[in-house]
């Protein structure tokens, strides 16, 4: 388990003068290690290529400790090797391009950052006037000299500014139906209840033998209660997400009389046949009232859909080549 959980770190959007970065610290397009652990003389050894810039196993292995400290904040936590090399090489190439556009990390950014974390942490030492407390600190949550920790929350600023700068420069289109469509998936709440099978076949079979016999449904709750289950009152967008009902089947039965048996829907890894217990629906003066924060927040999920795509595009464009597996 990564130290993520006992290091809350608070990234936020962050502006300011420019100043050298922690990571991508690149001559002449070819890019440097961070913190090298060879010797002066020595040539570094060089574990990939970048848009084909060599890129030194000090670089990989600074990211990977970074990660093991804080996280992978910019996807989903690494399960297995080959996850945690993707997450890898995905920040490697993020930072890389992070140097491209001189953005770089400020001695009072870095110095903000760490006093977000400190406070989350709750420390009872005052960082600023006893620097051996901050790294002894450090070395207890993480094994690490502090120095190697202030070059990681250094990083991770560092790409954030770079996401920060990049997702707003784009103007995705916005359209009242889906403004309100995120309205309604909030704030219309349904009550299922459902039978599940993993086969569709089966569903259509309980569906049509619950449509002839009224009498069925509850006479199978009672002989095959391991197959049922209840949401309670929850919203659309709960359902489609945390489910995978799909949401416009989701509007229909909301406009259907209770107890009415829906049809076999798909939903994760399987079938239901639904019913609705009971429901709660918004107003459409409600939606009026509020249309531009539901706005801001289509906005914002049409923002991290494209910033998701450009960072594919930009890793397909590095032409990522690995020498060396799992650094």
């Amino acid at each position: 388990m990564t130290m993520r959980k006992k290091l809350t770190l608070i990234l936020m959007a962050i502006t300011g003068v420019l100043a050298r970065g922690a990571l991508a610290q690149v001559e002449a397009g070819q890019a440097e290690p961070v913190k090298s652990q060879e010797p002066p003389s020595s040539q570094p050894e060089i574990i990939g290529t970048i848009f084909a810039s060599p890129v030194p196993l000090s670089n990989y292995n600074f990211v990977r400790s970074t990660i093991a400290v804080f996280g992978n904040y910019w996807g989903k936590e690494p399960k297995n090797q080959q996850e945690l090399d993707e997450a890898i090489w995905e920040q490697l190439v993020l930072s890389f391009e992070a140097f491209r556009r001189n953005i770089t990390v400020t001695d009072e950014e870095l110095q903000q950052q760490l006093a977000q974390l400190l406070e989350k942490e709750k420390v009872d030492f005052d960082y600023k006037a006893d620097s051996q407390a901050l790294a002894k600190w450090v070395s207890q949550k993480t094994n690490e000299p502090l120095e190697l920790f202030l070059n990681q929350l250094r990083h991770l600023v560092q790409l954030q500014k770079l996401l920060n700068e990049v997702k707003n420069s784009f103007n995705p289109l916005v359209r009242n139906q889906e403004v309100e469509d995120r309205f309604y998936a909030e704030n219309n709440h349904l009550d299922l209840e459902f039978a599940y099978f993993k086969e569709e076949k089966k569903a259509w079979e309980f569906f049509n033998q619950a449509r002839k016999d009224k009498k069925f449904w509850d006479k199978a709750k009672k002989d095959s209660s391991q197959i049922f289950r209840r949401t309670s009152l929850v919203t659309i967008i709960f359902l489609a997400e945390a489910w995978k009902f799909p949401k416009d089947e989701l509007y229909r039965i909301a406009k259907l009389p209770l107890g009415t048996i829906y049809k076999p829907l798909p939903i994760y890894n399987g079938y239901v046949v639904a019913k609705c217990l009971n429901m709660r629906l918004a107003k459409p003066e409600d939606f009026s009232r509020q249309r531009y924060i539901y706005y801001d927040k289509v906005l914002a999920q049409k923002k991290e859909e494209v910033l998701r795509e450009w960072i594919r595009k930009l890793k397909n464009d590095a032409k990522i080549q690995i020498f060396k597996k799992g650094g």
